[in-house]
């Protein structure tokens, strides 16, 4: 098996332009033989609030449509985040899109402060994603900052927990700790993603990390710039390759 980490750097808005380098970056991990991408938080608009309500994703977009064909094609999951409106509600959300033609939504379930003027929080949208012998779970950003939250991805049998987040630089030191300390304390493999650049006008930590079940960190990403880390699982060790942009 190997999992693959896309540390991005979105223009902020522009979702256009943001879709093309998912779209590379997903075809670039297929062609090193991933079976599961995920990406930073709201990658595919960049962090937003004030505008989140103008660029959200509607359950079943039609902009989902190349993703569900690039998945299909290459027989990989890809965990891409957006603003996502569910009837009248708005969620700061990913999407799980699978080889099958399916779409799953994991809504992040604690939000930071500010983030509650804009968006709804929802235990309600939360897959367990299945590929080979392990039972991946997600989370987005401040989700890692709340205890409960690997608590109950433990509790749902989950082998990994992969996170999708925004964190500075000041705060990626934290939030480094934080998933080690998951993934011994619950025997978890963790895996994190993080922007490589600005965004909402702010500093990204980088440092995308993997780290396995013994919460023995085995591969992270420099604290600025784009790319790829690659983690591959042979028998129960686990190797890494680090791709830059």
């Amino acid at each position: 098996m190997i999992l693959a980490a896309a540390q991005t750097k979105p223009k902020r808005g522009d979702i256009e332009s943001n879709l093309l380098d998912h779209y590379r970056l997903v075809k670039l991990a297929a062609t090193n033989g991933a079976q599961l991408i995920v990406f930073p938080e709201l990658s595919i608009t960049g962090y937003e609030k004030e505008d989140a309500a103008r660029l959200a994703f509607d359950e079943n977009d039609t902009r989902l449509n190349h993703f569900k064909k690039l998945a299909t094609e290459n027989n990989i999951t890809i965990i891409a985040g957006a603003p996502i409106r569910i009837q009248s509600d708005l969620f700061l959300g990913e999407f799980c899109i699978a080889p099958n033609d399916s779409v799953s939504i994991y809504t992040k379930q604690f939000l930071h402060t500010g983030e509650d003027m804009y968006y709804q929080s929802s235990f309600n949208y939360n897959p367990m994603l299945e590929i080979e012998n392990e039972r991946i779970s997600c989370a987005i950003c401040a989700d890692i900052d709340n205890p409960k939250h690997p608590e109950n991805a433990s509790k749902n049998n989950s082998s990994t927990y992969v996170a999708s987040i925004f964190f500075s630089p000041n705060g990626i030191p934290q939030a480094h700790q934080s998933l080690q300390s998951y993934a011994s304390q619950y025997q978890m493999n963790v895996l994190m993603a993080n922007f490589g650049g600005d965004s909402y006008g702010s500093p990204s930590g980088g440092r995308s990390a993997f780290w396995n079940n013994k919460g023995e960190l085995i591969a992270q990403m420099g604290d600025s710039g784009s790319g790829l880390l690659l983690i591959e699982k042979q028998n129960t060790d686990w190797t890494s390759k680090i791709l830059n942009d």
